[in-house]
């Protein structure tokens, strides 16, 4: 079965670090695009990051500067390292994979990608 598995989610204070992890399984990632959502408290959803196949890269405002994704082929894997976390970072993060027509979005989390990951929680107190 394919799936996305995060990891590296946690409790950190503001000013601190944490790099997320997604892993896949079942399929590969190779070049294709990738991203990073966000869920927070009241359930909005909104996308973070995107890396593209050709790899071109998209941040939101919010985390420019902050927030670095990154993928290792070699090990099927997707990152988001996380800089200067501050307490509206937090959320559970989602990750998503390889864009398609057949694709589709996750509850509130808008975007046309097969692969879904569970999501991990990040809190940052002040």
């Amino acid at each position: 079965e394919a799936q996305l598995v995060e990891s590296g989610g946690g409790s950190v204070q503001a000013g601190g670090s944490l790099r997320l992890s997604c892993t896949a399984s079942g399929f590969i990632f190779d070049d294709s695009d990738v991203g990073w959502y966000r869920q927070g408290p009241e359930n909005e959803c909104e996308l973070v990051s995107t890396l593209s196949g050709d790899g071109s890269t998209y941040y939101r405002d919010s985390v420019k500067g902050r927030f670095t994704i990154s993928q290792d082929n070699a090990k099927n894997t997707m990152y988001l390292q996380m800089n200067s976390l501050q307490p509206e970072d937090t959320a559970v993060y989602i990750c998503a994979a390889v864009t398609s027509v057949n694709g589709r979005s996750r509850g509130r989390c808008i975007g046309l990608y097969n692969y879904w990951g569970q999501g991990t929680q990040v809190t940052v107190s002040s």
